[in-house]
């Protein structure tokens, strides 16, 4: 899946423009992002689009070296079960 990125969000859409996944966040400070909100359209739910999006995420803010601060209850419970993969790049 390809995620483009606008504004303070990273998303995918299809080729009719309907929105397939978003992530949204907000700045915090010069060296970090909060993470408030992920979505994933639920005819693609429980097939990984959800962290592959967060991946997307951690990819683009180490090539700016910022930090990712979980709020989303979602990237909060992958961050703490996946802390060998998100440890280094979460505040």
């Amino acid at each position: 899946m390809e995620f483009k990125k606008e504004g303070n969000r990273f998303f995918s859409e299809d080729s009719d423009g309907n929105l397939l996944a978003e992530i949204t966040y907000f700045p915090k400070g010069d060296d970090r992002i909060v993470i408030d909100h992920t979505f994933v359209d639920p005819s693609l739910r429980g097939q990984g689009i959800a962290e592959q999006s967060v991946d997307y995420v951690v990819k683009e803010m180490k090539t700016e070296n910022k930090k990712i601060e979980p709020l989303c209850p979602y990237v909060v419970e992958l961050f703490a079960r996946k802390p060998e993969k998100y440890g280094e790049i979460s505040v």
